[in-house]
């Protein structure tokens, strides 16, 4: 069959181009935003990309196209052709629901943070346990170098989003992928383009909640108010919970601890013990920072133990995760500057990227540059969070997109902070504040290209070594 893509070169129908190539489909597909890593993985697969949504770009024996979600509403030259031709059409979770899933045991991850680092560390961890599983993730893990496989066991590992699935299917992604296996690793109001506050996202959780059987497990942190209140619904699964060991051992209420526990051996989450059940199962030492990836840890290793890994495997294994590509990734050290691509786009997730980091280089300085790339980010609804969530980096970049939502200058203005309306502004004032005495450690945030940054920047430095 040839399955066409609209959208190919986002995550999630990136990812599904992968895996219906490796089922044997003829896979092509067109997008407006090509670039890597998403379109490098495709090239390298064999799978025709081509640039722009119009009709011409629909091969004429295509037997099926698969509608991503990313501006392809109604209007779009592509979807009017495919709905006037009387096409074959599906959305690509639904694909997946379909053809993909049904016979597998799934283990999905979701929730507002964490989703793509906690599904590699997952897939990872069955795949150190020889179980080869198959998975999806919404980025490329370095452990394998590719961002989608079919496997060769029961076991599927899927990122697990809450977003909207296309315009002709308002349910959230993760309704359509029927987990046994469901770690919901946190939940904040996010997406404002299409949920209208915190409710509407929690009753989509809610939703998923229904769909998993009470045979399954879904683990989730021990503190999160907002998840509290979504199994508060109903909820007809056991549960697991992890979260951080207390400080000092004075709860005698062991019923009220989490099963699943992360004790810190480094300010910075680098390193961490591990205890299940009250028992010491192991220790992580691993190149990762952040408490926040600790809880991820947490959240794998009880979602590995579910389908049979043992703890202590699960430790031994995160031990040579090697990380996932644009999230704290290192793309530059060189004379006194090392610079990392993260994908951070909420409060939260700069925050707790940014803690980790301070932890791991102490004094040094630390520059951040912010692309406020995602809807919510762009309509101003966390402006009032954002200026706290940069506190700990000593000098602060933030790109200013024309015409935003919101008066950026005046929400987030105050000392050693800049405002940078285009690419080449921001390259200016890295290299100028860079240049100053360091050591610097650069983190740029963003959840898109970046306009070229990345590039023109590299091109701008002097070459390592």
């Amino acid at each position: 069959m040839h399955v066409h893509i609209l959208g190919i070169c986002g995550t999630l129908m990136g990812s599904i181009a992968l895996l219906a190539k490796q089922q044997g489909h003829q896979v092509s597909g067109c997008d407006e935003n090509i670039y890597p890593p998403m379109s490098e993985q495709l090239q390298s697969a064999g799978i025709d990309i081509r640039s722009g949504y119009s009709r011409a770009n629909i091969p004429p024996d295509a037997d099926l196209v698969m509608i991503g979600n990313a501006n392809l509403p109604r209007g779009n030259a592509a979807v009017e052709y495919v709905l006037d031709a009387g096409l074959n059409y599906i959305s690509g979770a639904e694909w997946l629901g379909k053809y993909l899933l049904p016979n597998r045991w799934v283990i999905a991850v979701a929730g507002t943070h964490g989703k793509t680092t906690t599904t590699s560390m997952v897939a990872w961890i069955l795949e150190y346990a020889n179980l080869a599983p198959g998975f999806l993730v919404g980025g490329i893990p370095a452990n394998f170098g590719e961002s989608a496989r079919l496997g060769d066991s029961p076991f599927f590992v899927i990122e697990a989003d809450e977003y909207d699935t296309s315009y002709f299917d308002r349910r959230s992604k993760f309704l359509h992928y029927r987990p046994r296996t469901a770690i919901l690793n946190n939940l904040e109001y996010d997406h404002a383009d299409i949920f209208p506050d915190l409710d509407a996202i929690q009753n989509q959780f809610h939703l998923l909640v229904r769909t998993i059987p009470s045979t399954g497990l879904i683990i989730h942190p021990m503190h999160d108010q907002n998840l509290d209140n979504v199994f508060a619904r109903g909820c007809w699964t056991p549960r697991l919970r992890f979260g951080a060991a207390a400080a000092t051992d004075t709860n005698s209420d062991a019923a009220a601890a989490p099963e699943i526990q992360g004790q810190l051996l480094r300010a910075d989450a680098s390193s961490f013990s591990v205890s299940v059940g009250g028992q010491a199962v192991g220790t992580v030492e691993w190149p990762m920072t952040g408490t926040h990836n600790m809880f991820n840890a947490l959240a794998a290793i009880g979602a590995a133990r579910h389908v049979g890994v043992p703890p202590a495997v699960a430790c031994a294994a995160l031990n040579e995760f090697k990380g996932v590509k644009r999230r704290m990734e290192l793309i530059y050290s060189a004379a006194g500057l090392d610079v990392y691509e993260d994908f951070a786009h909420h409060p939260t997730a700069i925050h707790s990227t940014l803690e980790g980091l301070r932890h791991k280089v102490g004094r040094d300085n630390i520059l951040v540059v912010v692309e406020p790339g995602s809807h919510t980010m762009r309509k101003g609804t966390h402006a009032d969070t954002l200026k706290n969530a940069v506190a700990a980096a000593d000098q602060v970049i933030w790109y200013r997109p024309a015409s935003p939502g919101w008066n950026m200058t005046e929400k987030l203005a105050g000392p050693n902070v800049f405002m940078a309306d285009s690419i080449d502004e921001i390259v200016q004032g890295i290299l100028r504040i860079t240049k100053t005495a360091g050591p610097w450690h650069l983190v740029i945030m963003s959840n898109g290209g970046f306009g070229g940054l990345y590039k023109k920047l590299l091109d701008a430095l002097p070459a390592p070594g």
